[in-house]
């Protein structure tokens, strides 16, 4: 149920009123007791979708990533994730090489 502002026109009183969407809206004041109060528009409550998924894209099953990842093509190596730095070339050593001199004066 959700949460309704509510002022009276004539005293200036505001207050919330949790009611169900069905229930027509309050017409008298709870303070000065005159048909002059009116239900505000606000921006309202943040919608919040509860359940197996509102978007084809959302809440993947299982079985679904399985075939997924099955899908994905491979480096063509058989290597791991983990080794992927790049080996240096037979001849190369894995030594840093020095910076370049600096040409500015």
């Amino acid at each position: 149920m959700p949460t309704y502002d509510y002022i009276c026109d004539d005293c200036g009183h505001e207050f919330e009123a949790y009611e169900p969407i069905t229930a027509d809206p309050r017409k008298d004041c709870p303070e000065c007791h005159k048909e002059t109060l009116r239900r505000k528009i606000g921006p309202g409550a943040a919608i919040l979708f509860k359940g197996s998924g509102f978007y084809q894209t959302d809440y993947r099953s299982e079985s679904y990533k399985k075939a997924a990842q099955a899908d994905k093509p491979s480096d063509g190596g058989g290597k791991s994730s983990s080794d992927s730095s790049p080996k240096p070339a037979s001849g190369e050593s894995s030594a840093p090489k020095p910076a370049a001199p600096s040409t500015s004066s």
